[in-house]
Parts: structure tokens; C-alpha cells; sequence
């Protein structure tokens, strides 16, 4: 059965991927909303931050580490490097759909440390 959480994590890997338009295409709303503080809340700022990031870094490393479903809400536990030597950031990215879409987004990371006292680590 497909669930929201594979749509989810399939838009993720192919942003990651540097499938872009596709991901956007095939699995967000035209009416999404998103949370990043560092865009405007509308799809075409988000999608062309995402297409510049691309640019920057088009070697990403993307490792799902846990994901959870709850009615239309999705949230997908990473660990995102920008590149291969990158220690990168655990990142959470949540998202809610609506008719088999993504209507809404939020993310928030926190940066893998050099070196941290926990003995858990970050994942």
C-alpha cells in the first residue's frame, strides 16, 4: 500500500538527486505553503532555493533514519551531508498532504558536531 511516507521520502531523494522539477511535479500542490524562514512562503521561492542549492552542492548525501505517519502528516528523520567529506546535520522535514500532495512543509536542522560528548551520537 502506498502511504504518504513514501511520497515523502521519494520528493526528498529526488530533490537530492537533482530532480527537481520532477520531484515538485510529481508530489507538491501548486497551492504549497512552506515554513523556511529563509524564503518566501510560496512553492516557486522554495523550489528555486532548492534549484540553487543544487547548484552549490550537487553531490548530496541523503540517509533516512526514521520516518513517522499520523493522518496527513509526515515527518522524515535525516542525516544530509552537502557532500561526501561533510560531517552535515540532522534535519527534520514535516510535511502535511492534502489529496495526495504536499500542501504544507516545514524543516529544521541541527549541525553534526566535530566532536561531542554524547556517546549516543546524533542517530
Amino acid at each position: 500500500m502506498k502511504t504518504h511516507k513514501v511520497d515523502a521520502v521519494n520528493f526528498l531523494q529526488l530533490i537530492v538527486s537533482g530532480e527537481i522539477e520532477e520531484a515538485y511535479k510529481k508530489y507538491v500542490s501548486k497551492d504549497l505553503r512552506h515554513h523556511n524562514p529563509y524564503f518566501k512562503g510560496d512553492m516557486t521561492s522554495l523550489k528555486q532555493g532548492m534549484m540553487t542549492s543544487e547548484g552549490i552542492n550537487p553531490n548530496k548525501v541523503f540517509d533516512v533514519k526514521r520516518t513517522i505517519e499520523e493522518g496527513d502528516m509526515v515527518m522524515v528523520y535525516s542525516h544530509l551531508k552537502q557532500n561526501h567529506e561533510d560531517l552535515g546535520a540532522a534535519v527534520v522535514h514535516m510535511f502535511r498532504f492534502q489529496e495526495g500532495k504536499i500542501v504544507e512543509m516545514w524543516d529544521v536542522g541541527q549541525p553534526v558536531p566535530e566532536d561531542s560528548p554524547n556517546e549516543n551520537g546524533m542517530f
